[in-house]
């Protein structure tokens, strides 16, 4: 029984070491690149509210209460400074990256070194569909990190932050990438670098660095349903924030390109509907006449597969591809039309604001009976030999929902009644009975099915 034991002992130490071997070491990593990272706090000028400033004059002595019953008003109070977040330098002359909403609305940015030197921070721009801001410091021969190119990013591979979460600076997580060119809802424009590293306030703005001690990403938000981490952080892709920096820092502001469509995801039914073996791409659901896409020829019911080069496998990977073109560039445009492939040049426009593009398009997809609608395209139309019809770009609720409506039906009757365009639902809306269910006729991968929507249900 001893031998036994001793051989068990044995395999257990030789497993162990081998475990610890395949394990990254992140200590002399983290020596390395902390010094240049920093810790990020404002200082805002605004006066606080006036009930925060005025105190309660019964509760003062006389001679104070007198003071402020003859109308003296107190001086402002500022707001103090407070940590919010992290940062890293990128050139030894002083400029710094970080996260807009880390330093927006702010008079006052102090940016403080690891070995305690502290600068105040000229904000040199920051660009809000980003997120990110690039600060100045007024000193020279800082260190600095190095960038990764964030195309290289792996699922699986090891990352680790470097930031000051809740105040306590300079603490270190690491994990792995779960994902990357993750869409965020509101975020088309940046294809996040998806980790479970561990990410809390104060981490925001701060470095993701790979084994190679490289920055892949700028730590920029979680997603939970506490308030703290639980299991998923978001970065922002260093190719992506290089770009958005170096136009910062030479014109002050960031020009993105625009297409001029709205998208939508291929789903199974649609591919098939489409004439493709799998769901990818981005479908169009709409050209504007006057965009870019309208007048290179791009139509409602085209399938974008390759957009300048590079795959389109989703929908949500088109946005940031077309935001990194610069404004009057031509790229080739792949397309999947009626079942056939052709590419076409687009030259790419500078997006306009959010009330122009609205302008642009005619027609934006409305809720109803909790779903997205919209007009169906005339190549659906022709595919399916419809008049018309509702296209559901989104399925969020009931009745919806209990129905079985699926995204991509072309809806084309409802309690007996033809909708041949979304104002025709709109109009039945009030007369729809709420005590019995409601056929409702879809067309569905090219094939009609009633199901039954229920207004109390």
């Amino acid at each position: 029984m001893k031998a036994i034991s001793q051989i068990v002992v044995g395999f257990i130490m030789v497993f162990s070491a081998h475990v610890q071997a395949q394990l990254p070491e992140f200590t002399e990593l983290v020596d390395e690149v902390s010094p240049a990272v920093v810790n990020i706090s404002t200082r805002s000028s605004q006066a606080a509210p006036r009930n925060q400033q005025m105190p309660d004059l019964q509760q003062l002595p006389p001679l104070f209460r007198e003071f402020f019953e003859r109308g003296v008003p107190m001086p402002p109070q500022e707001r103090e400074g407070r940590s919010l977040g992290s940062g890293f330098i990128i050139s030894n002359d002083g400029y710094v990256l970080t996260n807009n909403h880390v330093i927006e609305g702010a008079d006052t940015i102090i940016v403080r070194l690891n070995d305690r030197r502290e600068y105040i921070a000229t904000l040199v721009g920051r660009d809000p569909r980003s997120d990110v801001a690039v600060l100045k410091l007024d000193a020279t021969d800082l260190p600095v990190v190095k960038i990764a190119d964030s195309e290289s990013v792996k699922r699986g591979q090891w990352v680790v932050a470097i930031g000051s979460p809740f105040g306590f600076d300079y603490s270190v997580t690491a994990g792995i990438v779960s994902a990357t060119g993750r869409a965020l809802p509101d975020e088309s424009y940046v294809p996040f670098i998806q980790t479970d590293v561990a990410i809390n306030p104060g981490n925001s703005g701060g470095p993701l660095f790979n084994l190679e001690g490289e920055v892949v990403g700028i730590n920029s938000q979680i997603f939970t349903r506490s308030g703290g981490f639980m299991g998923l952080s978001f970065a922002i892709p260093m190719n992506l924030v290089m770009s958005v920096a170096e136009q910062i820092k030479e014109d002050g502001i960031v020009r993105r390109g625009w297409l001029g469509v709205l998208i939508q995801e291929v789903n199974r039914d649609l591919a098939l509907s489409f004439g493709l073996e799998r769901p990818m791409g981005a479908l169009i659901a709409q050209a504007s006449e006057s965009g870019p896409a309208g007048k290179a020829g791009i139509q409602p019911g085209d399938i974008i597969v390759q957009f300048n080069g590079k795959n389109v496998e989703r929908s949500s990977d088109l946005p940031p591809m077309v935001g990194l073109v610069r404004p009057g560039s031509s790229v080739p445009v792949e397309l999947v039309r009626q079942g056939d492939r052709l590419t076409l040049d687009v030259t790419i426009e500078l997006l306009p604001d959010a009330d122009q593009v609205a302008q642009g398009m005619s027609s934006q997809p409305k809720g109803l009976l909790g779903m997205v609608v919209d007009e169906v395209p005339d190549s659906l139309k022709s595919e399916n030999n419809l008049p018309g019809g509702i296209l559901v770009k989104e399925v969020t609720q009931n009745p919806a929902l209990n129905a079985g409506l699926r995204v991509g039906d072309i809806i084309t009757q409802v309690g007996g009644r033809e909708t041949n365009k979304v104002s025709d639902l709109q109009s039945l809306m009030d007369s729809l009975p709420t005590d019995r269910p409601i056929p409702v006729l879809v067309v569905r991968g090219g094939n009609s099915t009633f199901l039954t929507l229920r207004l109390d249900g």
